[in-house]
């Protein structure tokens, strides 16, 4: 497991990077062809995790409520985002990857509603939902690189 904390850790790091150096046109510009932007990419991916990870394991989420419901499966981005959204989900990028390695460390992990992914990966248990997570944080890294170049092409 330890290897699976590290490199959710380095990606959470990379989003965040590109967070808080992409100038805030791009992080908002929807691309011909694209249903969303690189600010709900990476929100999406920040409350994915703990959806995936604490929710199906009847916990409470570590991010405010609202902030998951805004960016969960099914939601599209928000012509109204504040600063103050922009600042809480770069850090919580920073912060998550520690508070789930603590938690699962403490062992508060001990039951997992089982669930099948729309990539029908069947998620039995909080380890298959961590390791889910890694392939998920990639999909959307690569959404955010493939937006990213054709803002830039563009410009």
């Amino acid at each position: 497991m330890e290897k699976l904390f590290d490199i959710t850790e380095k990606i959470h790091y990379n989003f965040n990077k590109i967070l808080t150096t992409t100038p805030k046109e791009h992080l908002f510009s929807i691309p011909e062809n694209f249903n969303n932007n690189i600010f709900w990419n990476i929100s999406h991916v920040l409350v994915t995790q703990q959806l995936l990870v604490y929710k199906l394991s009847k916990l409470h989420t570590r991010l405010d409520w609202g902030l998951v419901k805004k960016y969960s499966k099914g939601t599209f981005p928000d012509k109204h985002v504040t600063e103050k959204e922009v600042q809480q989900v770069a850090e919580a990028l920073l912060a998550t990857p520690g508070w789930t390695k603590e938690d699962y460390e403490n062992g508060i992990f001990k039951e997992y509603d089982t669930y099948t992914t729309s990539a029908n990966v069947v998620l039995a248990n909080v380890e298959d939902a961590i390791e889910f997570n890694i392939f998920h944080l990639g999909l959307h890294m690569g959404t955010v690189q493939a937006i990213h170049k054709m803002l830039l092409a563009s410009a």
